[in-house]
């Protein structure tokens, strides 16, 4: 007879602010009942948690950690489920997460403009919350990056073509969330003043772009962003200086 223990459901990862209530779960089935003992990791220590010997594990976010669950069975066997990351949040914005928050991403960090020069290291960052916890991707002028699958994006050595608009979507299976656009500038160099100002007869044409995704009753919109990008290079390409916004 097998004396296999199969985990049926693990336990998964989560980004919350400090403070918020919520449970891990782990599920399993055996051939004989099975105990169940919970155990959390901070940086280099990794200890039992007292009394969390049930499936499920009750938690009040206080500070990032890893946990697993070892399932045992009378047999002496035992497994253990993966290792999840509750990251927790200290400094959030007032009235983040939204009251009636579901677990939906929502944006706590997003990118800023960078100026870098070719060759050097480029860093954009951006973090959300999200239950379960989101997943990344970055795109630059409306081009996903199919290596950039993390909230840091990290290009060791930059290339003049590694210049454009940067922003990354947070997605989790109760939705998805965007961050703010952002330009990146490699190797151009910030002119003085005195030099910025043109001659009067030469007039600047400067378009305004605005791509709403977001609506209070109505489902957020995917269009509208692809929208900006592919309208904003058209317009650059006819000498137009391009500010898009979205939301």
């Amino acid at each position: 007879f097998s004396t296999a223990i199969a985990i049926t459901e693990q336990p998964v990862s989560v980004s919350v602010p400090v403070g918020y209530s919520f449970t891990l779960r782990c599920r399993a089935q055996g051939c004989t009942s099975l105990q169940y003992q919970w155990f959390c990791q901070y940086q280099s220590d990794c200890r039992l948690i007292p009394g969390a010997t049930n499936q499920d594990l009750p938690i009040v976010a206080e500070q990032t950690q890893l946990y697993t669950c070892r399932v045992n069975d009378l047999h002496r066997n035992a497994v253990f489920s993966d290792w999840v990351k509750v990251e927790v949040h200290q400094c959030v914005a007032r009235g983040l997460p939204p009251r009636l928050w579901r677990g939906e991403p929502v944006i706590v960090l997003n990118p800023s403009e960078q100026r870098v020069e070719v060759g050097e290291p480029l860093q954009l960052q951006c973090a959300a919350m999200g239950v379960p916890a989101p997943s990344y991707q970055w795109y630059r002028n409306g081009n996903l990056l199919e290596q950039q699958k993390r909230k840091k994006l990290w290009i060791t050595h930059t290339k003049v073509s590694d210049s454009g608009t940067y922003l990354c979507c947070a997605s989790n299976s109760h939705g998805e969330h965007w961050t703010n656009a952002v330009d990146v500038h490699i190797g151009e160099q910030s002119q003085p003043a005195s030099l910025c100002c043109t001659s009067p007869s030469v007039r600047r044409k400067i378009a305004l772009l605005v791509g709403n995704n977001r609506y209070q009753h109505h489902p957020n919109l995917m269009a509208p962003m692809r929208d900006v990008f592919e309208l904003s290079h058209l317009l650059e390409h006819l000498g137009f200086q391009v500010v898009s916004l979205l939301d």
